[in-house]
């Protein structure tokens, strides 16, 4: 953390600014506080310069709402998106958005401290980020967030706080007519090669970014810097610092084809199968980081906000003949150094020196110049977080003390690789896109002030020299500011046809974004906005040949040269098939009720409007009828007609083109209750289906005595339980059954239906206040005859509560959770039969019945399979979604050969027999940034050889066994 400066934001919207936790190349994270409730929050707010460039705003929004829909586990929620900012009269409108504040520490720092992690907590580490990575591969997208400063280390495990390109951005540049221009940090060999990124890719940099946290630096560093992108492309890593249970993951991950990378969920399983949070129970950091972590909340909650500088700025004229002084007679800018009573003072000793203009080359040194007047590339993270560009040189006490250049080493750990040259600084920018003289480009990283004071009673710790940069010069882009390093030291690369500065400029690897919505082109617009997308490394480092990745206005990522697309790449372990069809419900239509297979061939959906049919085969939409709005799931009614319950009637559909066939209104089909409303189909089996309905009835007073007032008359709520027949279009049979909470309908489920029976249990959410009473915190069953529908008998089972699941088989057999463990009963006796435990904090869902399995799924992520009669357990998994939320939805293929478990988070699909891992999805809504955001849980639907997987008004029709 460090002290605000003078020209940082105060406030962002109900947050007030106490410090800065962190600067990126096109954002800067603050720590703040809410005003109103004291909550501590982390403000990430754009850098004002690319903040008024439209594509970078709507990226900027894009990257907030990935973050908000991945939210949860190892992704801090937002509390505040900033979407609704009021923009300043003379600057662009603020980009900003806040998450809870989690006490952490960056990847880099944290081994600037400890050194390298132990191989526990490497496990941990990695498997948190892979968790992240199988989320958001399993909706086909890429995140090129993974950089050492977008990884921070807290308590629990890890966590990650970028998003995208933009969060992970090595340099940001603005150039003529507001093109921007963002640089990554990292390549790798399908980059170098010219190829789009991929998964794959993510996965290559986790592997970098698994090797530097267990060995203090990079497998790619080793030998001349001129071949730096060859021993990417070809040399096998250095590796042998690695702790051996682990060198054969991290290598699979580094290796040069990406079809032979593991998956994200196999690298996530194979370093903690218990998953990232599992392992981490009890603690997982070194005592040292876990120290600087309680040292860092302390110094937080010790904050307060600064006070207001009553200095006046400088003066424009004054500003203006700043800029046209030479570098060596600038003063430096106030807001270099905050007149803040808590920082401490610059040495006396600590010179500053001009950056690099990348526009053109640097003066020759002097022959007799020092090797130390050569600034390193890699700036020690402990003394700017935000390094100053590579080729800037520095002092002489900035720590060199001479070491050999050919190996890199981080955070003043040992020798550092050499300092770029100017043509391959110059190869970072194609000629086209370099901004010509008087247009300005993003400042530079500011130099690091005085650091915040320690928490109260914590010594203070002796500061190092800060070097401090001059102002930023025309043309100069941000070096590496992530707080760590980058995977390979720069490398000269051959210049363009007209040299370093020609039009040729140099080769660009292309890194395609996943498109950001943008609104309708502005008619005023005198020239396109473009984004444009590099790889490149600390020192400028960009090779491969191929295209730049460039997003204007209204476009979606597309390679400017005319190479074919490239083939679609094999399918990964752990990552979902390719969908047979996608089906997108009309955004002009409301969002679906509920959904249903019909006879393997339609997917019937209705909503507030209407009921329609998506052809299984296709996916494409065959008809729509108004006439089933507000229906409930549909059903076949044999073999050529949908059943449709709606509010008010009864529908049999044709399947061809929604047609009504018939119609049944409640007040014909049941004339004897007026005024029936129809509850949710407690469940079906072949024609017949059950389901409750209330009625209200005026009940009279009785006649007063003589000399007393008559009462009122009494309005009295009377419910039933229904059976009826939808092939024949006729009620078996009605029993009348206690109203519900208000309005009156009992809300029903069936569990289990016998030959001679049906099992049903009410829904606590419809008992009434009395039946909670009455119940003592037990749930119970009642069986009803299945031929007149006369009660039986209610039971209770052991200490299953009001809400919990509960399931039956037709052998007789009960399954219900009991506290955190699953339990098994004989329906008519409630004699228990055997147990099977849970996990600590969580309790079972409804579990799913499978010939001799019982699928069983927990609030704690975990899937698993008992034999029916014994118990006995057979598997259990975890689903690799991080935290506790509602246990994961079961269902399985039509062959039972795969299990689908879905919840809020993703679709986990495993193999039914052994509980193999096969693949994960997850859709992360869309990229609108003014979009909705999508919270609705997956739903899956099988059929034949195919899963269905809705989420909200998307659907994916995947290939199953």
């Amino acid at each position: 953390m460090e002290a605000l400066r003078q020209d940082d934001p105060r406030r962002f919207g109900r947050f007030t600014a106490l410090a800065r936790f962190h600067e990126g190349a096109s954002a800067v994270r603050y720590v703040a506080r809410d005003t109103a409730t004291g909550e501590v929050a982390l403000v990430t707010a754009a850098r004002p310069e690319l903040a008024a460039v439209p594509v970078f705003s709507r990226r900027f929004r894009a990257e907030a709402r990935t973050a908000e829909r991945l939210a949860g586990g190892w992704v801090s929620p937002p509390v505040d998106t900033g979407e609704e900012p009021e923009a300043p009269a003379d600057g662009p409108e603020p980009l900003w958005t806040a998450a809870g504040y989690v006490p952490a520490l960056p990847l880099a720092e944290a081994v600037a401290i400890a050194g390298p992690l132990p191989e526990r907590a490497l496990r941990i580490l990695g498997a948190g980020i892979a968790e992240i990575l199988s989320r958001v591969h399993a909706s086909g997208s890429v995140l090129q967030g993974l950089a050492p400063g977008t990884v921070l280390l807290a308590a629990d495990g890890p966590r990650l706080t970028a998003f995208g390109p933009l969060g992970a951005a090595a340099s940001a540049e603005v150039g003529p007519g507001g093109q921007l221009s963002v640089r990554l940090g990292y390549l790798t060999p399908e980059q170098i090669e010219g190829k789009e990124v991929s998964a794959a890719s993510d996965l290559f940099v986790l592997g970098l970014l698994l090797a530097y946290a267990a060995t203090g630096t990079t497998p790619f560093t080793e030998g001349p810097a001129e071949e730096a992108a060859r021993r990417i492309a070809e040399d096998e890593p250095e590796l042998d610092a690695v702790p051996d249970p682990l060198r054969e993951l991290i290598a699979s991950c580094l290796a040069k084809d990406p079809a032979e990378r593991p998956a994200a969920g196999t690298v996530a399983a194979e370093l903690a199968l218990e998953g990232a949070a599992g392992l981490a129970r009890g603690g997982w950091l070194p005592e040292r980081l876990a120290a600087a972590v309680t040292d860092q909340e302390a110094r937080v909650l010790a904050l307060e906000p600064p006070e207001e500088d009553p200095e006046p700025e400088a003066e424009p004229e004054e500003a203006a003949g700043a800029e046209e002084s030479g570098p060596e007679d600038t003063p430096e800018p106030e807001d270099a150094r905050p007149e803040d009573p808590r920082a401490l003072p610059e040495p006396q000793d600590a010179r500053t020196a001009p950056e690099p203009e990348d526009a053109r080359p640097l003066p020759v040194p002097p022959a007799d110049a020092s090797p130390a007047d050569a600034s390193p590339v890699n700036a020690p993270a402990s003394q700017a977080p935000t390094a100053a560009p590579v080729s800037a040189p520095a002092s002489a006490s900035d720590g060199d003390i001479g070491e050999d250049r050919g190996t890199t080493r981080f955070l003043n750990t040992g020798p550092r690789p050499p300092q770029n040259d100017r043509p391959t600084t110059q190869l970072a920018l194609p000629h086209e896109l370099t901004a010509p003289p008087g247009t300005a480009l993003v400042p530079a990283a500011h130099p690091m002030p005085p650091a915040l004071p320690a928490a109260p009673g914590t010594p203070q710790q002796p500061q190092q020299p800060q070097p401090q940069p001059q102002p930023q010069q025309l043309h100069q882009r941000p070096s590496h500011t992530q707080g760590g390093p980058a995977p390979y030291p720069a490398a000269a690369l051959p210049a363009g046809p007209a040299g370093p500065g020609g039009p040729g400029g140099g080769p660009m690897v292309s890194l395609p974004l996943p498109p950001a919505p943008a609104p309708a082109p502005d008619p005023g617009a005198s020239r396109r906005t473009l984004l444009t997308i590099a790889a490149a490394a600390v020192g400028g480092l960009v090779v491969g040949g191929g295209s730049v990745a460039a997003l204007g206005s209204g476009d979606t990522a597309a390679a400017t040269d005319d190479k074919p697309a490239p083939k679609p790449r094999r399918t990964l372990p752990g990552q979902a098939p390719e969908p047979r069809w996608i089906y997108a419900h009309p955004a002009s239509e409301s969002s679906p009720l509920t959904t249903a297979v019909w006879q393997d061939k339609l997917l019937v959906v209705t909503s507030e409007s209407q009921a329609s049919a998506v052809d299984l085969r296709t996916g494409k939409r065959l008809w729509q009828r108004a006439d089933g709005a507000k229906g409930q799931a549909a059903l076949a009614a044999g073999d050529d007609l949908v059943f449709v319950a709606s509010p008010t009637e009864f529908l049999w559909l044709s399947p061809k083109n929604g047609k009504v066939v018939h119609r049944m209104r409640y007040t014909e089909a049941f004339a004897d209750l007026p005024g029936l409303t129809v509850g949710r189909l407690a469940g079906s089996s072949g024609p017949v289906i059950w389901f409750t309905g209330s009625h209200t009835v005026t009940v009279k007073a009785p006649k007063p005595k003589k000399g007393e007032k008559k009462e009122k008359d009494k309005e009295v709520v009377q419910a039933h339980f229904f059976a009826y027949d939808i092939v024949q279009r006729k009620e078996l049979w009605r029993t009348a059954v206690p109203a519900g909470r208000s309005p009156g309908t009992p809300v029903y489920r069936v569990v289990a239906e016998r030959s001679a029976d049906v099992l049903v249990r009410q829904d606590a959410v419809s008992l009434t206040a009395a039946e909670v009473k009455a119940a003592k915190g037990k749930g119970s069953v009642r069986s009803f005859d299945q031929k007149t529908g006369k009660l039986l008998w209610t039971k209770k089972y052991g200490a299953a509560s009001l809400e919990a699941a509960t399931t039956g088989d037709e052998d007789g057999t009960l399954y219900a959770a009991v506290g955190r463990d699953l339990q098994a009963f004989e329906a008519d006796t409630t004699k228990p039969l055997w147990r099977v435990e849970g996990s600590d904090g969580s309790w079972f869902g409804t579990p799913l019945i499978a010939g001799p399995l019982i699928h069983t799924t927990e609030r704690s992520r975990l899937v698993g399979a008992v034999e029916r009669e014994s118990g006995r357990l057979v598997w259990r998994r975890s689903t690799e979604v991080p935290g506790i939320g509602n246990a994961p939805s079961l269902t399985l293929s039509s062959s039972e050969k795969t299990l689908i478990a879905a919840d809020a988070i993703q679709v986990t699909v495993f193999s039914a027999a052994d509980g193999e891992r096969l693949w994960k999805f997850q859709d992360i809504g869309s990229a609108d940034p003014k979009g909705a955001t999508v919270s609705a849980p997956y739903r899956a639907l099988a059929f034949g050889e195919t899963v269905v997987v809705q989420r909200d008004r998307s659907f994916y029709a995947f290939p199953v066994a």
